[in-house]
């Protein structure tokens, strides 16, 4: 999932450089709810782990 964020923060910037700005608005915004989304699942996993007895990292 974080590599479709930065893929699509790669895709943004492209775009902004080029002058698009309407897709370089939604690929930014898209790669932040998928950066978001990926940290929720992260810090989700790692109490998860943690849970269980593992150390955390």
């Amino acid at each position: 999932m974080l590599g479709w964020a930065i893929t699509f923060l790669i895709i943004a910037l492209i775009a902004a450089a080029l002058g698009f700005g309407g897709i370089a608005g939604a690929s930014a915004g898209i790669a932040q709810i998928l950066f978001v989304i990926f940290l929720v699942l992260f810090v989700v996993a790692l109490v998860a782990r943690a849970m269980r007895g593992n150390p955390p990292l």
